[in-house]
């Protein structure tokens, strides 16, 4: 577990293309514990699920921002739903992140507390397939604490994820993603 927390810092710090001076600027703030949940709503049938694992890293200085999830960390309620979308759609064992790394389309003033209409544009990968996305959200720096939350839907054809058709009016064609992540300063 440890050296997947390490080797997971060390993905994003490579994604940021952050060094220890940046570090020791103090201009990182991270968590290891976002939250990330998604839902598909159609007549037949609501899915819902919820990971509380995703990690992120923001550099206050650059603006740049790297997003990373484990696919497999997803929770359903229903465990039949959770193996289907690990199995058949999202593919786990062969794509088993989610990542997103870009920057900030305008400039914070982190020194400040306030709430802020945000956007990032970036890289934005699920099931192997990347995507430039712009992702539109709030950013709400209270303190020493940076909280970011978005709305955002990803149709499933943008990543070529496929549904059977067996199950195809069961599952939306796009999903809606919602997000909520609280960061704090990052200590070495």
């Amino acid at each position: 577990m440890k050296r997947h927390i390490v080797l997971s810092v060390i993905f994003l710090m490579t994604i940021l293309g952050v060094g220890g001076k940046t570090f020791a600027q103090g201009g990182m703030f991270a968590t290891a514990a976002g939250n990330t949940s998604f839902s598909s709503v159609t007549p037949m049938e609501n899915i819902f699920a919820e990971n509380k694992k995703t990690q992120v890293l923001l550099n206050t200085t650059t603006g740049e921002i790297a997003i990373r999830m484990t696919m497999r960390d997803f929770v359903f309620p229903n465990k039949l739903m959770q193996e289907h979308f690990n199995e058949n759609y999202i593919e786990s064992a062969k794509f088993p992140t989610g990542t997103f790394s870009g920057k900030l389309d305008q400039t914070i003033d982190f020194t400040k507390d306030g709430s802020y209409d945000a956007s990032a544009t970036g890289n934005f990968t699920i099931h192997g397939v990347a995507k430039t996305r712009t992702l539109r959200g709030k950013l709400k720096v209270e303190g020493s604490k940076i909280t970011i939350s978005s709305d955002f839907e990803v149709a499933l054809t943008d990543h070529k994820i496929e549904v059977p058709q067996i199950v195809f009016v069961k599952i939306a064609q796009s999903i809606k993603v919602k997000s909520e992540y609280i960061l704090s300063p990052y200590k070495k």
